[in-house]
C-alpha cells in the first residue's frame, strides 16, 4: 500500500502541474483571440478578460484527455529515469499492479470532472455565449422547451412576437397548434393569432386556418376577429437560427440532461444529439483511464533502451488518434448512423483493450 500511495501522490502532482500549465497557455491564447474579436472602443479589457475566464473551463475540459496522457508519459518517464520502476519490478510487482494506483486516480479525476466540473463548465459556457452576443449587439431569438410545448421569441423593428406551439416536427420548420402574441415597440399587446399549423418559409411564417384578434383597439377583440385559411406572418428567423437558439449539449449540466431530453421529445424534437453527448460524458472516466494506459504502454521501460523521444511521440500520436476516433463516433451517433450506446461506449472500451494489449506486449513480449 505504501507504493500505491506513493505512485498515486506522484501522479496527482504531475497531473495538477500539467493542468496548470495548459490552463495558463489556453487563457493567454484565448485572451489574445478575444481582444482581436472585439472592438476595444465598445468593450473594455476587463470585459474581455472576464469573457476569457468564462471560456477557460470549457477549453480545459475539452483537452482533459490530452492532459491525462501527457501526465502519464511524464510520470513514467520520471520513474524510469530514476530506476524506480526497476526497483519496483525487482520487488515482484508487475506493470499492471504498478498501474493500479494511477488508474484509480484517473478514474476519480474522470468521475469528479463529470459530476462536479461539468456543471461549472455548463454554467460558464452559457454565460459566455450570453455576454458574447450582448457585446456584439447581435439580434437573438430565444427558444424554451417545456412540458407544455415550445416557446419562441422573435424581434423586428415593429416589436416582439412570442410564439407558442404544442409540438413541432424534427426539422423545426413546422409548428402545430400554434399561437402568436405580437407586441409593439412599447411592449403593449398588438394582436393575437391562433392557427392549426405554422410553416417557416423564406417569406415568413405561413399559417393554416388562422384566427386573428386585434388587441390595440377600443373595440371588442372578438368583434374584429378575422379568420383566414392562409395567413403570412413576416419573420427574420431561419431554420439555422432556430437551431442555434437551442442549448448546446455542453451548455447543459449533466444533472439536468435527462429532464431536458424528455422535454425535447415531448415537444416533438429529436434529442439524439443530447443523448449521445450524455452517454459520452458517462463514458469519459473510462476514456481517461485508457489515456493513462496508452502513456504507460510506451514509457514503462528503462531509458537505457533508448528511443525515448520516439516512444513519447508514439504515445501522444496514439492518444490523439483515439481521441479523434471518439469524436468521429460521436458524429456518427448524432447523425443516427450508429446506435447511441455503441457510439458512446465502444471507443473508450476499445481504447482500454488496445492499451492493455499494447502494455502486455511491451512487458511480456
Amino acid at each position: 500500500m505504501i507504493l500505491h500511495f506513493y505512485f498515486a501522490r506522484r501522479f496527482i502532482r504531475v497531473f495538477l502541474t500539467t493542468l496548470f500549465i495548459f490552463l495558463a497557455f489556453l487563457t493567454l491564447i484565448d485572451l489574445v483571440e478575444q481582444m482581436r474579436r472585439f472592438n476595444s472602443d465598445n468593450v473594455s479589457f476587463t470585459d474581455v478578460f472576464f469573457l476569457t475566464l468564462l471560456n477557460a473551463p470549457a477549453g480545459i475540459y475539452q483537452i482533459l484527455p490530452l492532459v491525462m496522457i501527457l501526465s502519464s508519459v511524464s510520470l513514467f518517464l520520471t520513474l524510469a529515469r530514476t530506476s524506480e520502476l526497476v526497483v519496483t519490478r525487482s520487488a515482484g510487482r508487475s506493470a499492471l499492479t504498478t498501474l493500479a494506483s494511477p488508474m484509480l486516480v484517473s478514474a476519480i479525476i474522470g468521475v469528479s470532472a463529470v459530476t462536479l466540473f461539468n456543471p461549472i463548465v455548463a454554467a460558464t459556457s452559457k454565460q459566455f455565449i450570453t455576454l458574447e452576443r450582448e457585446y456584439k449587439n447581435q439580434e437573438t431569438s430565444t427558444v424554451s422547451i417545456g412540458r407544455d410545448g415550445l416557446w419562441l421569441r422573435q424581434g423586428d423593428v415593429d416589436g416582439q412576437t412570442v410564439i407558442h406551439a404544442r409540438s413541432a416536427i424534427e426539422q423545426m420548420t413546422t409548428l402545430n397548434d400554434v399561437s402568436f402574441l405580437q407586441f409593439d415597440t412599447n411592449g403593449q399587446p398588438r394582436s393575437h393569432i391562433v392557427a392549426d399549423q405554422a410553416t417557416l418559409t423564406q417569406r415568413g411564417w405561413q399559417l393554416q386556418n388562422a384566427k386573428q384578434w386585434a388587441l390595440n383597439t377600443t373595440d371588442s377583440p372578438e368583434e374584429t376577429a378575422r379568420i383566414n385559411a392562409q395567413l403570412l406572418v413576416p419573420t427574420s428567423l431561419t431554420e439555422e437560427r432556430i437551431r442555434e437558439s437551442f442549448s448546446e449539449p455542453s451548455a447543459i449540466s449533466i444533472w439536468d440532461m435527462n429532464s431536458y431530453i424528455n422535454e425535447l421529445e415531448e415537444a416533438g424534437f429529436s434529442a439524439r444529439r443530447h443523448k449521445v453527448w450524455f452517454q459520452m460524458e458517462l463514458a469519459r472516466p473510462l476514456f481517461l483511464m485508457a489515456m493513462v494506459l496508452v502513456g504507460a504502454g510506451f514509457t514503462m521501460r528503462h531509458t537505457r533502451f533508448g528511443k525515448t523521444g520516439v516512444a513519447v511521440l508514439a504515445a501522444v500520436m496514439l492518444g490523439f488518434g483515439l481521441y479523434y476516433v471518439r469524436n468521429f463516433a460521436q458524429i456518427l451517433g448524432e447523425n443516427g448512423q450508429l446506435p447511441t450506446m455503441i457510439a458512446a461506449w465502444t471507443p473508450p472500451v476499445a481504447s482500454i483493450l488496445l492499451a492493455l494489449g499494447l502494455l502486455l506486449h511491451m512487458e511480456d513480449g
